[in-house]
């Protein structure tokens, strides 16, 4: 997925996810202040997405609906959105990813029926999500907080990636 840098760290009893706000067409940048990052489920969970944005948004009322479904349960409702994904006709031709948080769980999301944990609490997706991933693991043993380590990372992605900016969307939540 091309665009977007998303970083997601779950660190010392909190679970930030970071978004850039660039948005790109080809090689044009067509706006920098994008909001990416956002709140679910009346704030219980949060999320990031990487791909098309009409795609992802159609994907975040889908997550919203069966987290409704599934009340308190993200990993199920992930699970049955990401069966919906594979198997809808129209769904299986979203090209998107996500990342969702709850207090006790962080998730990718992806359309080739991916539901996976991150291992060591540090997960990112899009463009610049493996600069972010690397400098997030660089920076995790060090003694910061996980927005400390989401801030610095996401401006390091930002340097590196042509498709990520430092224009970042965080949100946050008190982990179980």
């Amino acid at each position: 997925m091309h665009a977007t840098t998303i970083l997601m760290v779950r660190k010392g009893g909190r679970v930030v996810i970071g978004g850039d706000g660039q948005v790109s067409l080809g090689q044009t940048i067509v706006k920098g202040n994008a909001r990416k990052v956002r709140r679910l489920a009346k704030g219980s969970v949060i999320g990031g997405f990487a791909g098309a944005t009409a795609d992802a948004f159609t994907l975040f009322e889908r997550l919203e609906a069966k987290l409704e479904q599934y009340p308190g349960q993200l990993t199920r409702a992930c699970v049955e959105l990401t069966k919906d994904w594979r198997t809808d006709r129209y769904l299986r031709r979203l090209e998107a990813m996500m990342l969702v948080a709850d207090k006790d769980v962080s998730l990718l999301l992806s359309g080739a029926g991916d539901v996976l944990e991150p291992e060591g609490g540090v997960m990112a997706i899009g463009s610049g999500g493996n600069y972010a991933l690397a400098a997030a693991r660089a920076l995790e043993e060090q003694d910061l907080d996980a927005e400390a380590i989401v801030r610095r990372a996401m401006r390091i992605a930002a340097e590196i990636c042509v498709y990520t900016n430092g224009n970042l969307v965080i949100e946050s939540l008190d982990a179980a």
